[in-house]
């Protein structure tokens, strides 16, 4: 007998489980959703339920009606962040009718991408099918750069087998032409543009497309991409033509002594022609491939008053719910509390309250967690980024009495306009390094203290990251030449030997 028994059986078993309503995983979502996201989701509330409807007056009014109601009609759910936010919970039921889905911000407008772009001007151009067909296919294999991802044999070997597909159902379209004479002429034209692509054809349509705009499309290379657009304003023969025709790696790598020696011109030439260098784009295709601008509108205001900093929910565009007043009456009926009317009545009556609730709660989270940050950071409203303290999601949680998943949720995409700007909620939480004072500062302040010592160093010595270290010691930061290294990266900065001017 097998060691595994196969047979059904039934059995009873006990076990516990956390039931969560749907308008909990919706109270998540609300929590999560920046303002303008909120603002749109309200509106399809309102137009699902007619209880609903937006008002600018106080939000103690919106739960008027909620003292009115029939005793037994209260909806009594009351939302609790903490149980409802804590990662991991199962649950449980019938999984298909309720289960989360991960908020999904709006899908921006689609507009013209970089390859709409370029084969609206292509299509322009007066080229036979079998030249417009292969322009396609060279478009279609550019990256977002605008440069071509892949070789032109490639390219050609993914024409040419388009072209067989292609080649068998137009023959036999063409034999069945009964005239002979108009039969043979239409073999004749099949036989000219189904015969495979050459090199030649390929660059030569090549070359048509990198006349197109934006310039330097086409390219393939980064080298090509900038001689093109240097053909484009006559700079064929200058000292920066000389340096990315014939020494475009040492330009890469700023090895201007090496360069110097090739070309017999000194280091400070060399530099002032790789500055002329700057004007031109390595990437065209990103002008046209870049996302839809967003505009950002602050949930919160940080504003000093009388020597204090106060916080306040952008009431100017926060949306606020009320009942309707012409749903108030009818719910005052209490005739019609009778078969499916009481069921209507009751279940959008209830989800309207709770929907009001849920909004006034997720803005007093916001202002307890801004509340908080703006009395830890008060140093960086005062002086800057350099006294910007490290914060963690956690001692915000402790601080609130909820859980780090909550305020994790709250500080999402979230914005707050101060006095020193428009910041992220996120741009306030940072790791920490030692000073000599025994206090801690900012990960985004020693990066702010790096990039002010690099932009006022001698170009003609910049500064190690060795050098930064010992500056920053100076200055009371303790840091390892590695994370200088790295948050140099970060930021974008060149190592010294590349920054370093004659």
């Amino acid at each position: 007998m097998s060691a595994f028994d196969t047979r059904l059986f039934q059995g009873q078993q006990l076990k516990q489980e956390m039931r969560i309503n749907p308008r909990l995983y919706q109270a998540m979502e609300l929590l999560y959703m920046p303002l303008q996201d909120l603002e749109q989701h309200l509106k399809q509330e309102m137009a699902e339920n007619p209880f609903l409807e937006l008002e600018q007056t106080d939000m103690s009014q919106d739960m008027e009606l909620a003292d009115e109601q029939p005793e037994d009609n209260r909806d009594d759910e009351e939302i609790d962040w903490e149980e409802i936010l804590l990662d991991g919970f199962d649950a449980g039921g019938r999984k298909q009718e309720y289960e989360h889905k991960e908020y999904v911000p709006p899908t921006a407008v689609v507009t013209e991408d970089l390859e709409d772009h370029l084969l609206g001007q292509l299509h322009l151009l007066d080229l036979d099918e079998r030249d417009m067909r292969l322009g396609e296919e060279l478009i279609g294999n550019l990256d977002d750069a605008g440069l071509v991802a892949c070789s032109l044999d490639d390219v050609l070997e993914a024409a040419n087998a388009w072209l067989e597909q292609a080649e068998a159902p137009a023959r036999v379209n063409a034999e069945q032409i009964e005239d002979e004479e108009d039969r043979a002429l239409e073999l004749a034209e099949i036989d000219r543009l189904f015969q495979p692509y050459t090199m030649e054809e390929a660059e030569a349509v090549l070359e048509r497309i990198q006349q197109f705009d934006p310039a330097g499309v086409g390219a393939r290379t980064i080298r090509e991409c900038i001689l093109i657009q240097m053909r484009r304003v006559d700079m064929e023969g200058t000292p920066s033509w000389t340096l990315v025709d014939e020494h475009f790696n040492d330009l890469v790598n700023h090895k201007w002594a090496d360069i110097a020696r090739a070309t017999g011109m000194t280091k400070k030439e060399v530099q002032e022609a790789a500055d002329e260098l700057q004007q031109f784009d390595p990437k065209p295709g990103l002008s046209k491939n870049h996302d839809p601008e967003q505009y950002v509108i602050p949930d919160l205001i940080v504003e000093k008053i009388d020597g204090e900093y106060m916080v306040f929910a952008n009431d100017g565009r926060m949306p606020r719910l009320r009942i309707s007043q012409a749903y108030r009456d009818v719910a005052r009926d209490k005739a019609k509390f009778k078969g499916d009317n009481k069921e209507f009545i009751t279940s959008k009556l209830n989800a309207a309250n709770w929907m009001i609730q849920a909004i006034e709660q997720r803005r007093q989270t916001m202002l307890k967690v801004m509340r908080f940050i703006v009395d830890r950071q008060r140093d960086f409203f005062e002086k800057g980024v350099q006294s910007l303290r490290p914060l963690t999601l956690r001692e915000v949680a402790d601080h609130i009495e909820m859980h780090e998943s909550t305020v994790s949720r709250v500080t999402n995409e979230k914005y707050v306009q101060t006095p020193r700007g428009v910041f992220s909620l996120k741009y306030f939480f940072s790791s920490g390094l030692s000073t000599a004072s025994g206090e801690d500062i900012s990960a985004r302040g020693v990066q702010d203290k790096i990039k002010i010592l690099i932009e006022d160093e001698d170009a003609s010595k910049p500064l190690t990251d060795s050098a930064l270290v010992r500056k920053l010691k100076e200055d009371g930061v303790k840091i390892a030449r590695r994370t200088v290294a790295k948050y140099r990266d970060q930021m974008g900065i060149l190592p010294a030997r590349m920054r370093k001017r004659v």
